[in-house]
């Protein structure tokens, strides 16, 4: 069976912490562990997962539950509560409904203080490890035959009804991911008609139905080209010479978003050396089974701007397609030629890998990504076969693999921190202290050893890193990136922690530290008031006409965030409160600047944009909250009347609320198809209107939707899986699976505070 590690990594020579492992989390297969009714009831939720699929993409992420809950010997003892039709809902309903929850959730958080959750759903994360592997001939060893059984799982999982896969779980087929997960199966053993319910043959028919191979997206023909599928030159150019520009252009690393800047380093690095792995049989195989003519006869130079329709998101003006002609044609043949390829182009690699290898020291080896991660280490190995930095880079793979009941999966790199902070929130809501200190007391302990205590190491701003010190990441110290959000959500817990009995919850945060978050969240906003998420915003946005991707939008510079900007708006208000003396001026601007920024961003229906979560309804909760921290309410502010108008609006006949991930490509709000309301979704519009005093002008509607979520529950205290509400860059969705726990959970608490019961007749 397979079971979910906490914490460990002490004895691997290959592996370091800066705070011994806190936060790590790795997966095992024990073929001995396991009774038979244990075993059983996992190969249940396997067969009932596949068999509704089609229904609900994401997984309920049961392994791991089944096993705390098993090893915490869990069982719900507090009845079970249902509002039947025309009965009212009492304050002893609702706190029945609310400990039900809380009971159930404190029981799957872990030793360390944090609740681990699967955060995936995108279907590209996956197949380059599997290419990275088959290159260094690592396959096996890394991903022996239980792993490559339940990677083919996922993958057969998630295929979808015309033959393809999705850019993600819950989208239509793309090129894109349909090669990549194709040539996965093909790496993974499966012969050219095999994998269930004929997953090859159908996946193959898709491809060459719709143009063949040489019609994947630009990331596609890359990681093609590197496997040798495909040939560079029918790629455009991604020079490492980028790294040498000065930085007084306005397309210098520095200058763009993070995210973008090291996916284009390894890629560069990789593209500059033109490396190709070994040509295996296998290789030549995929050669034929791919492409509409012989391989031999493909015009390289004629495919470079070919793409899928139904690849394309953001199409690249005639401007970009001229920049890429123009390297093509002009700069690579001198670049690869005696005597620049010996005086310019060798300095530009060793230049790139120097980047590599500081990003892959200061983030533990970790990267900043799961998309950084493949290509970091697969860098690693081009340089060195058998030096340590591969080593080091193959420790820390297991950060990054997640089991679930539709198969294994790489996920993002995990959300530890993000969701210790909603989740610590929500039981502080709740007012169960009593009940819950032990756990708020965990939860604490995690959120102050997940600080980052450090700047990068050595000249960072040389290396285009900003200040780090004082920040919280996404997920564990180890990563070491900053987050604007993830900080001024951590510094809020610490601050909400620092008014609570020591003997109860643990030691408060030294102002020192806090004073750290702080300066992190001041050195983030932008002229405009807005908060940017990891580095500071500036570069001019013409800059994003050169995306070079196909499906992502808004990723060349760094932009502000409507949430990233609420959440600083409330741990600021809450921290000058408590520390009215520190950098007063400063911190009373920021909130004042970002109040109007987020009164600026504001859409025409009265909704906020959200970019993080799905998505109108995501964006308005966080608006919402930030300006009800500095006063603001229905009376006096214009702004939260044209947001309730919004949210009362969009309420569904069950009461509840739910969106379809489709809002956040079309940027126009799209319901759920069939009436369909997400749990997950009518929590964040729940407490959208409870921040904007909807309790004291008509409850009705806040008593309809709490009636839905306390109807909801399960028999355990459980909520049901629904669609997915993560989202990132537009146009992907990510599946943040400790949601349908955190966010009902704190509605309900917020609502059995803030509203008036009993209800009435509902």
């Amino acid at each position: 069976m397979w079971r979910l590690k906490i914490g460990e990594g002490r004895d691997d020579p290959y592996l370091y912490s800066t705070n011994n492992f806190a936060g790590r989390q790795t997966w095992e297969f024990d073929p001995e562990a396991g009774t038979p009714e244990e075993r059983a009831e996992v190969e249940e939720a396997r067969q009932n997962f596949t068999k509704n699929r089609r229904q609900v993409r994401a997984n309920s992420d049961l392994l791991w539950r089944m096993q705390f809950l098993r090893e915490r010997n869990f069982k719900q003892t507090i009845p079970p509560v249902k509002i039947e039709e025309g009965e009212e809902i009492t304050y002893e309903k609702a706190t029945s409904a609310l400990r039900r929850a809380a009971h159930f959730f404190e029981a799957l958080q872990s030793n360390d203080g944090h609740w681990p959750a699967e955060n995936a759903g995108p279907l590209y994360f996956l197949p380059p490890f599997v290419f990275c592997f088959y290159i260094t001939g690592h396959l096996n060893s890394v991903f022996p035959a239980e792993y490559r059984k339940e990677i083919l799982r996922y993958i057969y999982n998630h295929q979808n009804e015309d033959g393809g896969w999705g850019f993600h779980i819950e989208g239509h087929s793309i090129m894109f991911c349909t090669v990549l997960s194709y040539i996965c199966m093909r790496m993974l053993g499966e012969g050219p008609d095999g994998g269930q319910d004929n997953a090859c043959a159908r996946g193959r028919k898709w491809i060459l139905d719709h143009g063949g191979v040489t019609h994947i997206p630009s990331w596609g023909k890359t990681w093609l080209s590197i496997i040798g599928v495909f040939e560079w030159s029918g790629s455009n150019p991604m020079p490492p010479e980028f790294w040498l520009l000065p930085s007084f252009l306005p397309m210098h690393p520095a200058k763009m978003w993070i995210y973008c800047r090291l996916v284009y380093m390894p890629f560069s690095y990789l593209y500059g050396k033109r490396f190709v792995g070994p040509i295996t049989p296998l290789i030549l195989q995929l050669r034929e089974e791919l492409y509409t003519q012989p391989y031999n006869e493909v015009n390289w130079t004629k495919v470079r701007h070919l793409c899928a329709n139904e690849d394309v998101y953001y199409p690249h003006p005639w401007v970009q397609d001229l920049l890429w002609d123009s390297l093509y044609i002009l700069t690579e043949p001198l670049l690869t030629r005696w005597p620049l390829n010996k005086l310019v182009r060798e300095k530009a690699l060793q230049v790139t890998m120097k980047h590599i290898h500081y990003e892959d020291e200061n983030s533990r080896y970790i990267t900043v990504g799961v998309v950084e991660k493949a290509l970091c280490m697969l860098a690693c190995w081009v340089e060195d076969p058998n030096g340590d930095c591969f080593k080091k880079h193959l420790a820390r793979v297991k950060e990054y693999i997640w089991v679930g009941e539709d198969g294994i999966k790489m996920h993002s790199f995990g959300s530890q921190l993000w969701d210790a902070v909603w989740a610590i929130q929500a039981f502080l809501a709740s007012d169960l202290t009593n009940e819950i200190g032990p756990t708020l007391a965990r939860g604490h302990d995690f959120i102050k050893k997940s600080q980052v205590r450090d700047n990068p190491s050595g000249d960072f701003k040389g290396m285009h890193r900003h200040i780090s010190q004082g920040s919280w990441t996404f997920s564990d110290q180890d990563h070491g990136l900053q987050v604007s959000d993830c900080t001024a959500e951590g510094l809020k817990c610490c601050l909400l922690f620092s008014m609570m009995p020591p003997e109860v919850v643990g030691d408060k945060m030294e102002p020192k530290r806090l004073f750290d978050a702080v300066n992190i969240l001041l050195s983030l906003q932008s002229k405009n008031g807005g908060l940017s998420a990891w580095e500071p915003a500036g570069s001019a946005d013409w800059l994003e006409i050169l995306n070079p991707t196909e499906f992502f939008e808004g990723i060349v510079v760094e932009h502000e965030y409507v949430e990233c900007t609420a959440s600083t708006i409330q741990a600021l208000v809450l921290f000058k409160k408590l520390y009215p003396d520190h950098r007063n001026k400063e911190v009373e601007n920021c909130i004042a600047n970002a109040v109007r920024y987020i009164e600026s961003v504001q859409m025409l229906d009265g909704s906020w944009y959200g970019c993080w979560g799905i998505c109108f309804l995501y964006g308005t909760w966080f608006a919402l909250g930030g300006l009800a921290a500095v006063g603001k309410t229905y009376n006096n502010s214009l702004a939260m009347q044209k947001a309730v108008d919004f949210l009362l609006r969009t309420q569904k006949d069950d009461g509840g609320w739910g969106e379809s991930y489709l809002s956040c490509p079309s940027k126009e709000y799209v319901p759920l198809q069939g009436n369909q309301s997400v749990l997950v979704q009518t929590a964040w519009a729940m407490m959208g209107l409870i921040h904007a005093g909807q309790a004291e002008r008509d409850p009705t509607p806040l008593h309809r939707a709490a009636k839905l979520i306390i109807n909801s529950q399960m028999e355990d205290g459980d909520f049901p899986q629904q669609d997915t509400t993560g989202v990132f860059m537009r146009n992907c969705t990510l599946h943040y699976a400790a949601y349908r726990n955190i966010f009902p959970l704190w509605a309900l608490a917020e609502y059995r505070k803030c509203v008036p019961l009993p209800s009435r007749s509902l």
